[in-house]
C-alpha cells in the first residue's frame, strides 16, 4: 500500500498559467455550481449547510500588549469550507487575512490561499494563490447574470466601485456580451486613482469601447445603463443609494457588495438571488430591526434585504428567483425588454472549490506548478 502524501502548490505565476483569468470559462463553471446547488449537491459551514464562512473578528480594544485590534477597515481573518459534487466532487477551504492597512505597505488588503483536499481521505490535493481566483469566481457572477438576464441589446455598462472585483467582474461581462460600447464608471469621485486606473484599463483591452464616461454622482451612473454592476466598499452604514426613477425600463442590477434600495420601491420588481438559505442566515445573525418610523432598517446587501422583505409581508417568498432555477428551466429569466431585474451575489466558498479544481486539473496535465511531500509514510500512525 502506498503511504506517500504529496499535493500541488501553485503560486500566483503558476494560477495564471492555468488559466485563473479565462474569464468565459469561469462564467461556464459557475454555472455549473449554481446548478449544483439548486439540487442540493453541496455543503457550506454551519448546521444549515449555508454559512458563507467563519470569520475571526478583532476586538476594537484590549489590556492585553500587543493584541490585534480592528484598527482598520475590514480586518478579520476568515475560512470558508465547502463541498461540491458532480463532476468536481471535492472538498476545499480558502482561508485568508484582510486589514485596510496592507495598501499603505504595498499589500492588496486581503491575501489568500486556496486548499482542496480528496472528500474521501481528506489528503491535500493542492495549495494555491487564492487572490485571482477568488477575484475571477467573483466575476463570473456577475458575468452569468449578463447572459442569462440582459437584454440582448445591452449596449451601455456601469460600473460602480471600480476596484479589484469590479475589474473581473467586467473581463465577464464583456465575455458575453459582446456589443457593449459605452462604460460608465462611478468612483469615489471623477479623478479617483481606481476610476482613473480603470479607464485606462478599458481604453487597453476593449477597443470596441467608444465611450468611456467618468461620471460625477450616482444618478449620472445608473441612468440609461443596460446593465450595473457594483462592488463597492465602504465603511458599515455608508452604502450607496439607489433610487427606482435611475434606472431605466430593462436594466440589470448586479450587485456583489453593498447598496442600498427603499424596499417599497422595488416590491414589483423581478428579483433574482444566488441561494436564499445563506441570506436566511445572514438575516438571523445580524437581526436588523426597525428606524424610528417603523421602516427596516438597511443591511446593505441587496439578498438579505430580500428576505426582510419576505418576513415584512413585502413580497413572498416564491417571488424571489434562484440562478439554478433559472438554468435548470424551473422558472423564467427575463421576460419582457421593459422588465428591471435585480440581482444579489454573494461569494460562496463552492465557487472557489469549483474554479480551483479547474484550475488544479489544468495545471495537472500541463505539469504547472511545484509538486511538494507532506510525508513518504506517516509517523504518526
Amino acid at each position: 500500500m502506498d503511504s506517500k502524501v504529496e499535493f500541488l502548490f501553485l503560486n500566483e505565476e503558476d494560477m495564471i498559467k492555468a488559466g485563473v483569468l479565462d474569464a468565459d470559462r469561469a462564467v461556464d463553471t459557475i454555472g455549473e455550481v449554481i446548478t449544483l446547488l439548486s439540487e442540493g449537491d453541496y455543503l457550506m459551514g454551519g448546521r444549515a449547510h449555508n454559512d458563507h464562512g467563519v470569520q475571526l473578528i478583532f476586538p476594537e480594544k484590549s489590556d492585553i500588549p500587543n493584541f490585534p485590534l480592528a484598527d482598520s477597515a475590514d480586518r478579520r481573518f476568515m475560512a470558508m469550507p465547502a463541498y461540491l459534487g458532480g463532476r468536481f466532487h471535492m472538498c476545499g477551504e480558502k482561508w485568508y487575512g484582510s486589514n485596510g492597512n496592507n495598501r499603505s505597505i504595498g499589500l492588496p488588503r486581503s491575501i489568500l490561499m486556496m486548499m482542496l483536499n480528496d472528500v474521501e481521505t481528506g489528503k491535500p490535493l493542492a495549495y494555491m494563490s487564492g487572490n485571482l481566483l477568488s477575484s475571477m469566481r467573483t466575476g463570473a457572477m456577475p458575468g452569468l447574470a449578463a447572459k442569462l438576464l440582459a437584454r440582448d441589446d445591452s449596449k451601455v455598462l456601469t460600473l460602480v466601485g471600480p476596484g479589484v472585483i469590479c475589474r473581473s467582474s467586467l473581463r465577464a461581462i464583456m465575455s458575453q456580451r459582446f456589443d457593449i460600447d459605452t462604460i460608465k464608471i462611478k468612483g469615489s469621485s471623477p479623478t479617483s486613482a481606481n476610476a482613473i486606473k480603470m479607464k485606462e484599463y478599458i481604453e487597453e483591452n476593449y477597443p470596441q469601447v467608444k465611450n468611456i464616461v467618468l461620471c460625477r454622482d450616482m444618478e449620472e451612473a445608473l441612468k440609461d445603463a443596460d446593465i450595473i454592476t457594483e462592488a463597492v466598499s465602504c465603511k458599515e452604514g455608508e452604502w450607496p443609494e439607489y433610487k427606482r426613477e435611475w434606472l431605466k425600463p430593462g436594466a440589470l442590477v448586479i450587485s456583489t457588495s453593498t447598496f442600498n434600495m427603499e424596499h417599497k420601491s422595488i416590491v414589483d420588481l423581478k428579483k433574482v438571488i444566488d441561494n436564499y438559505g445563506m441570506y436566511e442566515n445572514y438575516a438571523e445573525e445580524d437581526n436588523v430591526g426597525y428606524d424610528e418610523n417603523g421602516n427596516r432598517l438597511h443591511t446593505g446587501c441587496m439578498g438579505e434585504d430580500f428576505v426582510y422583505m419576505v418576513q415584512d409581508g413585502l413580497i413572498e417568498r416564491d417571488s424571489l428567483t434562484t440562478f439554478g432555477e433559472i438554468i435548470r428551466g424551473k422558472k423564467p429569466g427575463r421576460e419582457s425588454d421593459d422588465e428591471i431585474i435585480l440581482v444579489s451575489i454573494e461569494g460562496m466558498p463552492t465557487e472557489d472549490v469549483a474554479w480551483a479544481y479547474e484550475c488544479y486539473t489544468y495545471a495537472l496535465v500541463h505539469d504547472i506548478g511545484t509538486k511538494l511531500k507532506v510525508w513518504d509514510r506517516p509517523y504518526a500512525f
